[in-house]
């Protein structure tokens, strides 16, 4: 049996078919979905030489500070664990701290702040 493409694309976003909500909810639901849909691509891209560079620097800090502050949790972790020595905590410490002042250092460079560089998921919610 074919579903109508309304209700075929709820079912695919993870929607349940069993849904309790009432049929005016659902209509609301796949309206707002619809109207997303209907918002056109713009007309003209903007290829603004220094916006790509900045929107490629802020893709790249994104996710070097998304790494470093994987790498930290490990690390306390690691600490927390016992299972490190002082010189390699130091040494942690050090290499944490160096990275820290170089990500400011490039944030300035292209005029980020660390609110450019917290990316929003929509509904995950921000991604630090």
């Amino acid at each position: 049996m074919s579903l109508p493409v309304a209700q075929s694309q709820l079912l695919v976003s993870g929607e349940d078919a069993q849904d309790t909500s009432s049929p005016g909810q659902n209509l609301e639901r796949v309206v707002r979905e619809l109207e997303k849909l209907d918002q056109p691509l713009p007309s003209r891209i903007d290829a603004n030489p220094e916006e790509v560079e900045r929107g490629l620097a802020r893709l790249v800090l994104t996710l070097i500070e998304l790494i470093r502050r994987l790498l930290e949790k490990q690390a306390i972790r690691r600490i927390e664990g016992g299972r490190l020595t002082d010189e390699e905590i130091e040494r942690l410490g050090l290499t944490f701290l160096r990275l820290a002042q170089r990500m400011k250092e490039l944030q300035g460079a292209f005029n980020l702040t660390d609110e450019d560089l917290n990316l929003d998921l929509g509904p995950l919610g921000d991604l630090m």
